[in-house]
């Protein structure tokens, strides 16, 4: 992890002579992390109560369906 120090500031002129910080770390790299945090923070949507199937085909298409990334059945 990088140092991430708090930078306190007396002025609105003292905070603007100061450089802007830049991440040493590649830009995809963020982003892939971004990514992996949005999608453990986002709302899962699934279908409520309860459903029968009448086969192991029938029930992996559904949850094909209605899984947050579409994937192709394989």
């Amino acid at each position: 992890m990088s140092d991430r120090r708090v930078q306190k500031f007396r002025s609105i002129e003292e905070m603007n002579k100061t450089p802007v910080r830049s991440s040493a770390e590649p830009s995809f790299e963020r982003f892939l992390r971004h990514c992996a945090r949005w999608w453990a923070i986002a709302p899962k949507r699934y279908p409520r109560g309860v459903f029968k199937f009448r086969s192991i085909e029938e029930a992996q298409q559904a949850r094909v369906q209605h899984s947050p990334l579409k994937r192709e059945e394989s």
